[in-house]
């Protein structure tokens, strides 16, 4: 990291603590007097502004859900007259409208500053190039990482995803240091990299990447096939700004998160209430600047935990770990409720397969039926791919009480994808 701290702030808990009391003062009250709905929800959850006294009091506050956004379609939740909107983005969802999140001149410069953090942290210089290889235009990806990288101060080589032949010409010819793109994104580079012999041509240090959980095993083929110094995972959603609420330091012991920008919240997903410091539940994230769209205990659906103690690398920010799935993204198997992460943890114990794995779920003669494809390594044999697959099936049997039947196939045979890859394929509606 960078000696001089330009961007990433230095608090300590009581400095911090003052910060978000001023702040959740303001949001309610200006989320009370600027908008209607977070009125309305007020009214009937029986709170004012004035009774926010402490940092407590938060939990007194109703929740905010993807529904009110929606609900409130095309300028949801909006707090300021139109006039001072100067952006909107828009969510990556496929179904129903999407989220439309407006922002003033002011939210623009906080998520900037943000951003900012996020390089700083990874280490970069202002000498650096930075390949961004994300979704441009609704989309915040783009256009967020754009914007804190100029900030940084860092040569930025907007790309966006996609188109192959373009992103190896740009790495081999300016020789970015640092590559933005989804981890899925990476690792189809990688292999393109690896396939046409170019890493002697690239210069690449560095991978920033986010927007879809991956596993261990995916990162070290990344980093291994670009021989990156290291890679750091970046959480982030439109709603709250876009990608940078925070960042993965050199240590990899969980995201640092800009804590003076928002408040976070663990909470367990069924009964709300929350949890202890350290136990797993779904992120509830109430922002502390945000004047075009505020949010008040938003419940993102992401599942994560806080972790307590210090960070090793010194940095005096808390920290909550990576976003191991979504509260919504559970199926149901057989009465068994299951995430695709438990799947990918099992599958990262066996060393003879890759990182890709595509769940099937379908349904015949009215029984449920899984089938779990994964990749044998190129330095695995062929013969080995029955005992292996029985070997994989009694470990789920085994760690998640639900029979599947794994299906082994040769390496790169499974898609890959420019954006966030595909983990479930579920056919049980289908007729």
């Amino acid at each position: 990291m960078n000696k001089e701290k330009r961007f990433l702030p230095d608090l300590n808990p009581e400095q911090l603590a003052a910060l978000q009391l001023e702040g959740l003062k303001w949001t309610v009250a200006h989320a009370c007097s600027g908008s209607p709905a977070y009125r309305e929800k007020f009214d009937q959850a029986r709170i004012k502004p004035e009774d926010i006294t402490s940092l407590a009091d938060i939990e007194k506050l109703p929740f905010t859900t993807v529904e009110d956004l929606r609900r409130g379609y095309p300028l949801p939740l909006l707090s300021v007259p139109q006039e001072q909107i100067v952006r909107i983005h828009a969510s990556s969802g496929t179904t129903g409208k999407r989220k439309i999140l407006a922002y003033t001149q002011k939210d623009i410069d906080t998520w900037k500053v943000m951003m900012a953090r996020c390089f700083e942290l990874a280490g970069l210089t202002t000498l650096d190039r930075v390949q961004i290889a994300v979704g441009y235009g609704l989309w915040t990806a783009g256009v967020g990482f754009q914007l804190g990288c100029e900030h940084f101060g860092a040569m930025a080589v907007p790309l966006g995803p996609g188109n192959l032949d373009f992103q190896l010409q740009f790495l081999t010819d300016l020789q970015p240091a640092c590559l933005c793109s989804t981890a899925s994104m990476a690792l189809l580079l990688a292999e393109q990299v690896e396939k046409m012999g170019l890493q002697d041509r690239i210069k690449l240090k560095k991978l920033i990447f986010g927007a879809e959980p991956h596993t261990p095993k995916m990162r070290r083929k990344i980093e291994q096939t670009l021989d990156l110094e290291d890679s750091f995972d970046i959480p982030g959603m439109t709603e709250v700004y876009g990608p940078g609420t925070g960042l993965e330091c050199w240590e990899h012991k969980g995201m640092h998160y800009w804590a003076d920008i928002f408040i976070l919240e663990i909470v367990d997903p069924v009964s709300l209430k929350p949890v202890q410091p350290g136990q797993t539940g779904e992120m509830v994230i109430t922002t502390l600047r945000k004047e075009g769209v505020p949010l008040i205990r938003y419940r993102t659906r992401d599942l994560t935990r806080i972790l307590p103690d210090p960070c090793p690398c010194g940095l005096n920010l808390p920290r909550h770990d990576r976003i191991l799935g979504r509260s919504d993204d559970m199926f149901i198997f057989r009465g068994v409720n299951i995430y695709p992460g438990q799947i990918a943890e099992i599958l990262e114990g066996f060393k003879d397969i890759s990182s890709e794995y595509l769940i099937t779920l379908d349904r015949k003669k009215g029984l449920d039926f899984m089938q779990i494809s994964v990749e044998r390594k190129e330095s695995a044999s062929a013969d080995n791919d029955s005992h292996l697959a029985g070997l994989i099936s009694a470990q789920i049997r085994k760690k998640v009480m639900v029979r599947a039947e794994v299906d082994i196939q040769g390496p790169g045979k499974l898609p890959r994808s420019m954006g966030k890859s595909r983990r479930i394929l579920d056919q049980r509606d289908q007729d």
